[in-house]
């Protein structure tokens, strides 16, 4: 069965800035499940799959702008302290703040008595993206995880 609209399909990846080292793998863990046309892996690796099958194994170079985007200066936010619960927060480090939209994972500037001052920008936006990738299976997505727009069950969101 082919990689198109509608299908979940379960996958492992490796993925590494171009050139880079690998910043993350699904290596030793369950494959990745994702519900194909409902924007929920970035673009560039979804047109990359678009067509395959289980058992495939390909890479694809994703730019940047199919990726996570390119990085917009001045996207910054100062948010309260309270939102970071008591994590030990340390400039440069990456931390996930829960928003009206979902949890966003942001880049910590500035740690003051009472306010953080954080980068909104994707860790990777701006970065041209590698990715080695595994196709494990592939199948018809059911009706009610396509009107969810996301996988229900293995690896996927229970409710």
């Amino acid at each position: 069965m082919k990689i198109e609209k509608d299908r979940v399909v379960r996958f492992h990846y490796t993925v590494a800035e171009q050139g880079g080292e690998p910043v993350e793998s699904s290596e030793g863990r369950e494959p990745l499940a994702i519900l194909i046309g409902h924007n929920n892996i970035i673009p560039g690796l979804e047109k990359a799959m678009d067509g395959r099958e289980a058992g495939d194994k390909f890479e694809a170079d994703v730019p940047a702008a199919e990726a996570y985007g390119e990085r917009q200066d001045g996207l910054t936010q100062r948010v309260p302290k309270k939102y970071f619960k008591d994590a030990k927060l340390v400039p440069g480090m990456q931390a996930v703040l829960p928003t009206n939209f979902g949890p966003r994972a942001v880049t910590i500037q500035k740690v003051g008595m009472s306010v953080v001052d954080v980068d909104l920008n994707h860790p990777m936006a701006g970065k041209d993206l590698h990715f080695a990738i595994e196709i494990v299976d592939v199948r018809e997505a059911a009706a009610e995880e396509i009107e969810h727009g996301h996988v229900h069950g293995d690896g996927g969101h229970a409710h």
